[in-house]
Formats: C-alpha cells, sequence, structure tokens
C-alpha cells in the first residue's frame, strides 16, 4: 500500500465531510472562491498565452524523466510560474486546501482516487480541457483512460502505467527440474508444487521462499488470472463474493500455508535487502513471484549477475495478464488557473514528451554503462515510439526477455473501474485477505464481510452522486 493509499484509507470519513463542504461551497456560485471557479468562464484555447502562477501538488521532477517533460511544458506555458509541491499527494493537505477554497491548481494524483474526487466534488470533468487544448485521448491506453473516466466524463489525464511479471530465480528453478512455465501463473496446481519443491523451512524456519504470491494487493490479480472481476464494469456492483474470487483467494494463501503461514513468509521478506545488491533473487532465497517491472531495473542496477528468468504472468488459459495502476493528472474545483494547469497536463503527456524524457534516460543509462528497459506510460502511441527507438537487444537474453514480458504486459491490462468509494472498496477487500492471511477469519467469511462492507459503501456513494446530479 503506498503512502498516498494509506493515508486516504485513514482519512476517508474526514473525506466524505471534508470534500462535501467543499463541493457545496465551489458550485454554481462564482462569488465563492476565486473568479475561475465558475466552469463557464474557463476557456481553454491552445493558442492562448496563459500567465500567473501553477501550483502543481503532488509531483517532483526527480530524475531526467520527470525533468524534461517540465521542460518542455514550462515552454508551453510561457510566462506561467510553475511551483511543485513534491512527494506523494498529501490528501489532508489537499483536503485542507479545498475546504478553504485555497487549492492548487493542479494535483498529480493515483488513477484509483480518481473516482472518488470526481464523486465528491473535488475536481472537475476535463472533457472541455481535452476538447479545447486538442488532447488526443485516442493515444491513451484504454484501462489506462477507463479508470479516470466516471459517469461518462474523463476527469483525469493518463501518466506512467505499471504492470506486473513473473520474476523468477533460474537456479532455483533448475534445481527443482522447473521451468517458467510452472511459475508463471498458468496453472495454479504447478505453482503450488513448485512452491513445495522450492521453499525450504528447516525446523521451523524459512530460508527460501517458494513462491510469493504477493497478497494483499495482487488479490485482483489472482481473481482475474480465474475469470473474475473484483467490481462490476459499471462500478456499482461489488463481486467479492464470487466464488471465483473466494477459489483465488484460497489458492494464494494455501501458498504461505505450504510455507509456515504468512507472517513467517513476511518477516523473511521484510528482512531481505529488497533494493540492494543483498535482494532475495541474489541471495537464491526466493524463487518466483510476480512483480512490477520497475523491479528489473533495481535488479539490474544493484545484481546484474543474479540467476534471472522472466516471463509475463499468465491467466489459466495461459494469456498474459497485468493489473494496472499509475498517475493521472487533475485540476482541483476552483482551480485559479485551470487553463495552465491544463496545458501542462496535457504537455508532460504528449508522444513527444514522452519520447524526449526516454531519450535523454536511455543516454543516461549509456554513459553509466547500463541497460535501458523502456519506459511505460498510459500513451501507447509513445509506447511504442519509445520501444522502436531506444529499446535495443542488449545480447543478454534474460535482461531482453524482461523486457519483452513488460511490453507483452502493458499490452494486456486491466484496472478496477472508476467509483465514488474507491478507497473503502478497496479497503473492505484488503482487509478481508489480511483477516485470512492473520488468521482472524476463514477466506469465505471473510469475503462475505467484505461484500456487505464494499456494497454499503459503493450504494451510499452512488446515491449521493445519483441524486446530486438528478
Amino acid at each position: 500500500m503506498t503512502r498516498a493509499t494509506a493515508r486516504w484509507s485513514a482519512l476517508v470519513v474526514a473525506a466524505g465531510l471534508s470534500l462535501g463542504a467543499c463541493a457545496s461551497g465551489t458550485g454554481d456560485d462564482s462569488s465563492s472562491g476565486s473568479g475561475s471557479d465558475d466552469e463557464n468562464s474557463i476557456t481553454f484555447d491552445p493558442e492562448a498565452e496563459l500567465s500567473g502562477e501553477l501550483n502543481v501538488m503532488g509531483f517532483g521532477a526527480t530524475d531526467e524523466i520527470g525533468q524534461v517533460r517540465l521542460d518542455a511544458a514550462k515552454e508551453a506555458l510561457g510566462d506561467v510560474d510553475v511551483s511543485l509541491i513534491e512527494g506523494d499527494l498529501d490528501i489532508q493537505q489537499f483536503l485542507s486546501s479545498m475546504a478553504t477554497e485555497t487549492p492548487p491548481e493542479l494535483i498529480y494524483a493515483n488513477r484509483d482516487q480518481i473516482g472518488t474526487f470526481a464523486s465528491r466534488g473535488a475536481i472537475i470533468p476535463l472533457d472541455e480541457c481535452i476538447e479545447g487544448e486538442g488532447i488526443d485521448t485516442s493515444m491513451f491506453r484504454e484501462p489506462a483512460l477507463d479508470q479516470v473516466t466516471f459517469d461518462g466524463s474523463v476527469y483525469g489525464i493518463p501518466e506512467f502505467n505499471s504492470v506486473q511479471i513473473t520474476q523468477a530465480n533460474q537456479k532455483l528453478l533448475d534445481a527443482a527440474g522447473l521451468t517458467l512455465d510452472d511459475v508463471n501463473g498458468s496453472n495454479w496446481e504447478a505453482i503450488s508444487a513448485a512452491n513445495e519443491a522450492m521453499h525450504t523451512n528447516d525446523g521451523g524456519k524459512l530460508s527460501v521462499i517458494g513462491f510469493d504470491s504477493k497478497l494483499p494487493e495482487f488479490l485482483p490479480l489472482w481473481a482475474k488470472a480465474n475469470g473474475a472481476d473484483l467490481l462490476s464494469e459499471d462500478g456499482r456492483t461489488a463481486q467479492l463474493d464470487d466464488p471465483k474470487v473466494l477459489e483465488a483467494l484460497e489458492w494464494a494463501v494455501s501458498i504461505y500455508d505450504a510455507q509456515g503461514g504468512f507472517g513467517a513468509v513476511k518477516a523473511y521478506r521484510d528482512s531481505a535487502d529488497f533494493f540492494g545488491e543483498g535482494n532475495q533473487f541474489a541471495t537464491n532465497v526466493l524463487g518466483a513471484m510476480p512483480m512490477e517491472q520497475w523491479y528489473v531495473n533495481v535488479l539490474n542496477d544493484v545484481s546484474p549477475d543474479a540467476p534471472m528468468a522472466f516471463d509475463t504472468v499468465r491467466d489459466l488459459e495461459g494469456e498474459t495478464i497485468a493489473y494496472a495502476s499509475g498517475s493521472a493528472w487533475a485540476i482541483p474545483k476552483g482551480s485559479p488557473n485551470p487553463e495552465a494547469a491544463c496545458r501542462l497536463a496535457k504537455t508532460m503527456t504528449l508522444t513527444d514528451s514522452w519520447i524526449a524524457a526516454a531519450e535523454a534516460r536511455a543516454e543516461a543509462r549509456a554513459e553509466e554503462g547500463k541497460l535501458f528497459t523502456g519506459l511505460l506510460t498510459g500513451n501507447a502511441e509513445a509506447d511504442d515510439a519509445i520501444y522502436e527507438q531506444f529499446v535495443k537487444p542488449s545480447g543478454d537474453a534474460t535482461w531482453d526477455a524482461a523486457i519483452e514480458a513488460t511490453y507483452e504486459a502493458n499490452d494486456h491490462t486491466f484496472v478496477l473501474p472508476a467509483n465514488p468509494a474507491d478507497s473503502e472498496f478497496k479497503t473492505a477487500w484488503q482487509d478481508a485477505v489480511n483477516r485470512v492471511l492473520n488468521g482472524q477469519q476463514e477466506p469465505k467469511a471473510a469475503l462475505e464481510q467484505a461484500q456487505n462492507e464494499a456494497q454499503e459503501a459503493l450504494d451510499a456513494a452512488w446515491a449521493e452522486w445519483d441524486a446530486d446530479e438528478g
């Protein structure tokens, strides 16, 4: 769980109160807040000369990928003074700014927060921004765009994309007489057998993790691999009590049970030098796991000689699958400079901006004598161009396979639909998984409780939205 998500979970009640208050205080009455608060007075025009300030909350240009694009955005903004409020989006700070009618001009949020922000009046629909600035939404990946589309309107401009691939230790696979097909998700019985073959637990002390099913965060991945979605396509109906979700949870938990329980696996996992040369793969104490593609860069940097093997994650039909997450730009209700906010979001996500950033990254990696593993964004057009121009065979079959798996996964993603109870829904299913992992509940009872909690939250949030819209 990210820090932003954790903060939002803790503040969900306060969010309902604060955002409800700010929504009523920044509605059609343009006398409250700034002059730009009246959405009818906003004109988005790519030829307009802009000025004023642009405070961006939740974004930092901490590397060349961010800095190159930010430089391009500043050039496109002309006389606008851009200031960054760096770090993950601070939900409490954002809510406070909304409640006092002093919002930032632009925020950088997780895509799974957009539905809640939109439903509670914290951000504005971007349809006019998109049309006025001429943003070509066809370039965005459909799942990424779906995740920021609420009740028919786009509320966020997708940025980075994150996906999972299967990452495994070839040495441990070979020693157990296994292949990637045994751990890539296409056969759960095979994974369970591989887990038994690779893990080492002597006298109750775990010394080698066979397989890590990465609960609680990857329940949506395993459910989807089993043919189930946690949430209906329209975002209104929880499906946590689907038998296929239960089957996925029971199997994923059994992976830990076979190794002495989740507590033992987690303690051993947490003790590893995850970002260093003593990571679990380099020290041969982890057989395989699904993991986000950015970890490939970590491994290639700190342990390039680790005995790695890579594949996509596959569903039970053998097809590639990935549970996508990522970031997005959104404009707060009452933004003092929405025109500048829209242009920055546009420029940061243009194909040319991403290509320039990727070129800078590729050059930097080459100077360091390191591999450029590509760049995943919410812009499919940019991804294709970056791959064609800058992703070159390294001559190392292992790392080249990691890159190929990453790009294949990026073409086969799914997301949970945007809804007005994003946080409550996520809390419901993650808490259920944690209760099972901690031995507090059996899987069926935990998911039934989560189903009731999630549906109650969805019903209340949708009812409030529908009433406001009606």
